[in-house]
């Protein structure tokens, strides 16, 4: 992991378990998820604020106006609204992508719950969901939610990450298994 990685996760975590324990006290941990929902829809469909977020030409004041302006759009609780408006007067906005991953994780972690991610080549059904969640509940002793993507390039299969933990039965890796395989023969 770089160097610039390692500090913002470890800015990111700093604030995500800041955030938490505001929100167990108070109870308001549903609504923090909801505020999760909000910010990763806004930083997958809006460039205009990834740019914002990470562009050092904004001010620290135009960042917090800019931030203190989509937390009342987004109607974002008043926990999260604040931590996004200390965030853009330390100038720490930049880790918000990881500020919202390792957030889940904490609630997950908190309900007991893991996230696994799961890439394959289509779209998966809900009952093939529903039967690989079964699965790795099995597995892990714990309840599973499904964070999927579609990658075409897979041709076929899975690859499911859960924790440090990573199960590739994607056609692709076995192709270029056996093309290594074809490699050391001849």
């Amino acid at each position: 992991m770089s160097e610039t990685a390692s500090i913002s996760t470890g800015i990111a975590h700093r604030y995500a378990s800041a955030v938490f324990e505001l929100a167990k006290e108070a109870s308001k941990v549903k609504d923090i998820e909801t505020d999760l929902d909000a910010l990763q829809g806004a930083l997958s469909d809006s460039e205009d604020f990834r740019n914002l977020i990470h562009s050092p030409i904004y001010t620290r004041e135009q960042q917090g106006n800019a931030v203190d302006a989509l937390a009342k759009k987004m109607k974002l609780s008043p926990t999260m609204a604040n931590t996004l408006s200390l965030m853009a007067s330390k100038r720490r906005l930049f880790v918000l992508p990881q500020l919202v991953k390792t957030l889940r994780e904490k609630i997950a972690e908190d309900k007991g719950e893991v996230t696994a991610e799961v890439t394959s080549a289509k779209a998966l059904t809900k009952a093939q969901s529903d039967k690989l969640a079964k699965s790795l509940k099995a597995t892990t002793g714990k309840t599973v939610s499904l964070q999927t993507t579609v990658d075409e390039s897979l041709i076929g299969g899975l690859i499911v990450k859960v924790g440090s933990k990573m199960i590739d039965t994607s056609i692709r890796s076995k192709l270029n298994s056996l093309q290594n395989a074809m490699k050391e023969v001849g």
